[in-house]
């Protein structure tokens, strides 16, 4: 059964997985996992499309994109993109709940919109530009923009664009605030999977020493691998003691985050970081680790938003 978090929507009993449809391979490899996603949670699986009339009518011109018929097939090839979609979904769980959204909203404000109220919100690594594209506006803004969790899901390149299946949880774990929440989402996922986790931290998210009379202080190279190794250690400790059923592997590196979780995402079934984005524009929001893990990982990557962000 699953449990109501009254303060936190995304983790209520009516929280769907929300999952962007575009017709495309990367859309429908999204939605089949989406569905077991939903399944293995309990949860209902909700297919949104968005058809962007605004964005058709700067290409094609108001007129031509606002007159009925053209409006109506729009929607017509919108219905049957997620008709297609629900087929997928119930192939891999006839007994899954589905729900369906079609808007006259671009996909990415759609898809920040229903992310509000989502358990989790998920879009194909790969698609048709302009929709739910890779490197497209639409996987940015919603990783950037979006409530709660979001899940890129990517395939393997290196395995015939399989979708790893096991393998351990891995999240980056650095110094700030951000990594608390994707802390939490990857404890909760390692559990719910009956998988390893391993939590990977490296010592460039944090700044040592002062700067006095044009000089840096340094700390020695082992005394600052202690101190790193005892950061992490401390930021692990309560959800440990939370989900002891987990089991943790620690990794500390010197530096490079993004290649030391890209080289992990090889083996993992999931890779986890927090949002760490700042300002008020698409793109300039997402970090730039997470910028380049939801572009270039070889398995599903987990963006966790923090609810006070």
């Amino acid at each position: 059964m699953t449990a109501q978090h009254p303060d936190d929507p995304h983790q209520l009993a009516s929280a769907a997985v929300v999952v962007g449809v575009d017709g495309s391979a990367g859309s429908d490899t999204a939605v089949g996992w989406a569905a077991d996603y939903a399944a293995a949670r309990q949860r209902a699986l909700r297919l949104v499309h968005g058809l962007d009339l605004v964005g058709m009518s700067a290409v094609l011109g108001s007129y031509d994109v606002l007159i009925p018929p053209v409006i109506e097939a729009v929607r017509e090839g919108g219905r049957v993109l997620l008709d297609r979609a629900a087929a997928i979904a119930h192939q891999r769980d006839p007994h899954l709940t589905v729900t369906v959204a079609l808007t006259a909203q671009s996909p990415a404000a759609l898809l920040i919109e229903e992310s509000a109220h989502a358990y989790a919100t998920v879009l194909g690594a790969t698609g048709t530009a302009g929709s739910i594209a890779h490197l497209g506006s639409t996987l940015l803004a919603v990783t950037a923009h979006a409530h709660g969790a979001v899940v890129v899901v990517r395939p393997d390149p290196d395995a015939d664009n399989a979708i790893h299946d096991s393998g351990p949880v891995v999240v980056g774990v650095d110094g700030g605030p951000v990594s608390e929440a994707a802390i939490a989402a990857a404890f909760r996922e390692a559990a719910e999977r009956g998988a390893e986790l391993v939590a990977v931290h490296t010592w460039s998210d944090w700044s040592f020493g002062d700067f006095a009379g044009g000089d840096r202080l340094t700390v020695p190279e082992s005394e600052l691998e202690h101190r790193e190794w005892a950061i992490l250690a401390e930021r692990l400790a309560g959800w440990q003691e939370k989900y002891p059923e987990v089991r943790v592997t620690r990794r500390v590196y010197p530096s490079a985050p993004t290649d030391q979780l890209r080289i992990w995402s090889r083996t993992a079934q999931l890779v986890v970081v927090g949002n760490r984005g700042r300002g008020g524009f698409p793109g300039l929001l997402l970090g730039s680790t997470t910028n380049a893990l939801v572009q270039h990982v070889h398995c599903p990557v987990l963006v966790v938003h923090p609810a006070d962000r």
